[in-house]
């Protein structure tokens, strides 16, 4: 789907400035995407820009089940693939497609498409966060995680810890993008579920994250379900 120059700037514009307030937990955006999909570069270009933003975690998620078509995904992961069809399930939805974006495992959104994208964004960046939730480094390549929820929202969470390659480009050789030289921000090459959390008591754990990648905590309701705490070291 072709956009403008001028919808890509205004819906970034509106992103960033409707977020610029009242904002205490960045908003979490899964891209779900494929190298071999044609209608995938507009999104994963919204993402880069998405991911300059400290109030935004963006996540790129290559999925597999289009690398039959002519070119194998080098990022993508059987288990991406399985999320976004557990998101689907979780929703009432029959079918997947690439490129979407999830927004704080709530909504969900065609990833070429901005202007909805940004609507979306802004409207979570002013949602209520019932849990809050704290990192920190620990030393010998462990990092702290600490979180505590309203009493409101004592239910069950899971605790998922996200590593990502900030960026990389590829020469696409085969398939629908055959001749592009594509660039991609924060590709998830991590993804573990930490443990489980009834929201009771307030959690302190420390947890291995070695390496220099940046560190993204995610404190989901299962399903999988809404996302109500994220933070991150880079």
């Amino acid at each position: 789907m072709k956009q403008t120059l001028t919808a890509w700037v205004f819906a970034i514009a509106t992103v960033l400035g409707g977020m610029a307030h009242a904002q205490t937990q960045p908003v979490v955006i899964e891209l779900y995407t494929a190298q071999g999909c044609s209608s995938c570069p507009p999104a994963d270009k919204l993402l880069q820009e998405l991911a300059k933003r400290d109030d935004v975690i963006a996540l790129a998620l290559h999925v597999d089940y289009w690398d039959y078509i002519g070119w194998k995904d080098k990022f993508a992961d059987p288990a991406h693939s399985a999320r976004q069809k557990a998101y689907a399930v979780a929703g009432g939805r029959h079918s997947v497609y690439t490129p979407q974006m999830i927004i704080d495992g709530r909504d969900h959104v065609v990833g070429n498409h901005p202007m909805d994208v940004a609507e979306l964004v802004q409207a979570h960046a002013q949602r209520e966060r019932p849990v809050t939730l704290n990192l920190t480094r620990a030393g010998d390549g462990r990092i702290s995680i600490r979180a505590s929820s309203a009493k409101h929202a004592a239910k069950p969470f899971v605790v998922q810890l996200v590593r990502y390659r900030p960026e990389e480009t590829v020469d696409i050789k085969r398939g629908e993008n055959a001749g592009k030289r594509l660039t991609y921000a924060n590709i998830v090459s991590d993804w573990t579920v930490l443990t489980e959390w009834d929201g009771r008591a307030p959690l302190s754990i420390e947890v291995p994250a070695p390496g220099d990648r940046p560190v993204v905590v995610l404190i989901q309701r299962p399903g999988p379900g809404t996302i109500e705490a994220a933070a991150r070291l880079r």
